[in-house]
């Protein structure tokens, strides 16, 4: 029997930083379109390039979810499979996975899948593989079922939270007036936003400069859940230095069990922008 977690390429963890002797892993990947090139987000995908090839472009960029069909084969490679989505308010990937399911489904119904929204993106996501792979490998007993629910419960206490400091992208897809943008930019401010339980975005704060930023993040996260023991993920966008003041911001002010920084694949880079960290935790 093949163990399979399948994720969408929103979630930031890197094939080559999955390892297993039991479960397979697999991400799907979604597209970039930057005025007439297209960036596939898989492993060989350069950030850089594709934030350079944006600030060079005038027109809104744009973002395209998996096929069925890339799901579907995805799925069919192992018996046993979960696959996590980003939040499904925010893109038509979960039902692209769904209707992969469907064909899968069709043609081996012998195979079990199980399709999660994630409600959120990047950290919490790595986070649930992490936590499918750990159960996964302890199972002895095939409980397909239980370990379904135990991830859906596991879904449900994570949280996400992030800040953004480049507004370049939301201004050139209307969602931000320019002289907003450029007015916040220049008065050093940082948006502070999470994620709601729907999956849905939510602009919780504003703060100006990086002290004030990281400070209002951990005030988020503390009463947003206890966070006693809680591992967290920081993706951070070309933007180390300031994950890493972070990562101290937290260990400090909050009892969690470990932190670690990655960087933004290229789906998160297209919303995150350049000098964006998104906390999963």
């Amino acid at each position: 029997m093949v163990w399979n977690i399948v994720s969408d390429s929103s979630c930031d963890l890197q094939s080559r930083d999955f390892s297993s002797d039991r479960v397979r892993f697999e991400l799907v990947p979604l597209r970039i379109q930057v005025g007439e090139r297209e960036f596939v987000d898989n492993d060989d995908l350069v950030v850089p390039d594709l934030l350079a090839a944006m600030a060079e472009e005038k027109s809104a960029s744009s973002t395209a979810c998996p096929s069925p069909e890339a799901f579907a084969r995805a799925f069919a490679a192992g018996d046993r499979t979960v696959c996590f989505t980003i939040s499904a308010n925010l893109s038509g990937t979960y039902n692209a996975a769904v209707l992969g399911r469907e064909m899968v489904l069709e043609e081996h119904p012998e195979k079990e899948v199980c399709i999660i929204d994630s409600k959120s993106t990047a950290g919490a996501m790595v986070l649930l593989i992490r936590r499918a792979r750990e159960l996964m490998e302890a199972d002895t007993t095939g409980d397909f079922a239980g370990i379904c629910a135990q991830l859906r419960e596991y879904q449900a206490a994570l949280r996400t939270c992030f800040t953004l400091e480049n507004f370049d992208n939301l201004i050139k897809n209307g969602r931000m007036r320019p002289l907003v943008g450029t007015l916040l930019h220049s008065l050093g401010i940082h948006v502070i936003a999470d994620a709601t339980p729907q999956g849905t975005i939510h602009v919780a704060d504003k703060a100006r400069g990086e002290a004030k930023t990281y400070k209002a993040i951990t005030n988020l996260m503390g009463a947003s859940k206890d966070c006693a023991g809680a591992e967290v993920v920081i993706s951070h966008c070309e933007n180390m230095v300031g994950a890493g003041k972070l990562k101290e911001q937290i260990l400090m002010d909050l009892p969690v069990k470990s932190v670690e920084i990655i960087p933004c694949r290229g789906l998160t880079s297209f919303y995150a922008m350049e000098k964006g960290l998104i906390i999963g935790y």
